[in-house]
Order: structure tokens, then C-alpha cells, then sequence
């Protein structure tokens, strides 16, 4: 289903059923030998779409999922350390955008007294709430569930909810930013720096500075394009990126951030993997991701 600016989506469709992919990613990895993490609520997800009539991807889109594993572990190991550095600083508010299927709030170890506010489609935040209640697991910090696109007014109702701007926040950036228009994304990050208190944190999933060049763009979508063939000789379905992403060319995460009082470092892709000791296999995307994580502390009220 291709984007629109004011499209919406529950959890088996459009961009909703990209968490079902992430969360198939975070399951095999939990089940395997040597996880990077533990994640068990995301069968009990993948359990309740399919009783929704949601069916696993088969083919080269399983494939494709087994495929960048290590690169969806080592993203969730990432942004799992970034709140754990947050809550050991004495961050108590953390506030993750486009939540998705992420359980962090439920299997972290918070510390005392954090609140973890979670903004994404209300049909997708009701979904994960729905699963885990039917299970009886308890957050391990104050979860608030806000309700609300992105594209909307969604610092109105963060505050609404109960957020407080005086006090250092934790944001998370993850799976985000290909979603959103490039304007959005400007929007996006000022309306955080605008919430921000000093000391504040924020852990992204960016772009690479090199991601929207010309000669990027024509590998990848020649990458993409042999991909799909391959799936629909093997009669599979496996949807383009392309009508789910924004291919808009835009600022450099980690110069927005530092043009705007946020003390930043960024972490190619290939070397959190090798922190990690896990790699891309050589046929996926080059063998490369062309992203970076992003970490910045805010060290000037905007």
C-alpha cells in the first residue's frame, strides 16, 4: 500500500506489519544459541496477528529477515544500552517514538520511579497492550501508551498524558525516520529539542551521510529489484520498500542535532555490528547497512 501524508494503519497492514517483521526478527534471535538479548514477548506478538489471520512471511521475505538478524540484534542491543546508560545518569522519563512492538518497558530493569511513555498508531498501541494484558505481564516501569501520529500534534498530547519538559528525557529514535517526509523529519527533531530539558538524551537510527547519494540510490534499488524478481519467480510476495518509505533526501542527523545544542557521536552501522561481533551476510545490501546510530545529550535549553 503506498504512503500518503495522512495515511493510518493497524498492526497487520502498511507500516504496522513492518513490526510483525522486526518482532520475527527479535523471536529468532531470542531462540537462538547466543542472544544479544532476550525479548519473550515477541512470539506472544507474532502469535496474536496470525490468530488475527496474519500469516509469516515465506520465501525470500523470510529470508530477507533471517538475512539482517544481526543487524535488527544489534540494533536492539544498541538502543537497549542507550536506556540503560539513561537510567544509570538518573534519567526517569523516557518517551519511544514510533513504539511499535517494542517491549522495553516490560523487560529492562528501569530504575525506581521511571515512566516510559510510548507514542504510535492508537490500533497499534492497543494491539500490543491487548497481548500482554491477555498474558498478565506487568511493565517494569509506569507505561503511559500515547496514541497519536506522528504527523499530528503529538507533543500536546505527550503532555496531556502526564510528560514533564522540566525533567531530562530519554527519547528513542528507532525504525523511524525512513517513514517520515524529510520536512517531518526536521519537525520531528525540533519538536524534541523543543521538549527537552538540559541533559536530556536522545539514541537515533539514522541515515548515512553517503545513504542519498546518486550512486547509493541506484545500487539499492537495483539490489531491491533483483530481490523481488527472484521472489516472484519463486512465486512469493515480497513488497517494495519503496511505497513504504520516504526516499527524500535530507539533513544530516547528527549536524541537525549538533547545529541545535545536542553533544553528539555517531556509530556506523558495520562498526556496532563488529562491537558485537555479528556482521551483514555479503549478498544483503553489500554486505553494509548505510545507517548510523546516533547518540546526543543536550547540553543548552533550545
Amino acid at each position: 500500500m503506498a504512503r500518503t501524508d495522512d495515511d493510518s494503519w493497524d498492526i497487520t497492514e502498511s507500516v504496522g506489519a513492518t513490526a510483525l517483521g522486526v518482532a520475527m526478527a527479535r523471536a529468532n534471535e531470542t531462540a537462538s544459541d547466543t542472544p544479544l538479548f532476550t525479548d519473550p514477548y515477541a512470539q506472544m506478538f507474532l502469535d496474536a496477528a496470525a490468530a488475527r489471520g496474519w500469516r509469516p512471511p515465506t520465501g525470500a521475505m523470510a529470508q530477507r529477515i533471517r538475512a539482517i538478524g544481526n543487524y535488527a540484534a544489534s540494533r536492539t542491543k544498541w538502543f537497549d544500552e542507550f536506556f540503560l546508560a539513561a537510567g544509570a545518569a538518573g534519567i526517569r522519563q523516557s518517551v519511544i517514538l514510533a513504539a511499535g512492538l517494542d517491549a522495553r518497558a516490560w523487560r529492562l530493569p528501569w530504575i525506581h520511579d521511571s515512566v516510559v511513555f510510548e507514542i504510535d498508531q492508537p490500533q497499534v498501541l492497543r494491539f500490543k497492550e491487548e497481548v500482554l494484558a491477555a498474558h498478565r505481564v506487568t511493565a517494569k516501569a509506569r507505561h503511559v501508551a500515547v496514541p497519536v501520529d506522528l504527523r499530528q500534534d503529538w507533543p500536546k498530547a505527550l503532555r496531556d498524558a502526564g510528560f514533564d519538559a522540566t525533567q531530562p528525557t530519554a527519547w528513542s529514535v528507532e525504525g523511524l525516520l525512513p517513514y517520515l517526509p524529510a520536512e517531518a523529519q526536521d519537525l520531528l527533531f525540533e519538536r524534541i529539542t523543543e521538549l527537552s530539558a538540559r541533559d536530556s538524551r536522545i539514541g537515533v537510527e539514522a541515515f548515512s551521510a553517503g545513504f542519498f547519494s546518486e550512486d547509493h540510490l541506484a545500487r539499492r534499488r537495483e539490489q531491491i529489484a533483483k530481490m523481488r524478481a527472484e521472489a516472484a519467480e519463486a512465486e512469493d510476495d515480497m513488497p517494495d520498500p519503496e511505497q513504504l518509505w520516504f526516499i527524500e533526501d535530507r539533513p544530516y542527523v547528527p549536524d541537525w542535532l549538533g547545529e541545535h545544542c545536542w553533544d553528539v557521536a555517531a556509530l556506523p552501522s558495520d562498526d556496532l555490528m563488529a562491537r558485537y561481533h555479528r556482521a551483514m551476510p555479503a549478498d544483503i545490501t553489500e554486505g553494509t547497512m548505510a545507517t548510523e546510530f546516533v547518540e546526543g545529550v543536550l547540553t543548552e535549553p533550545w
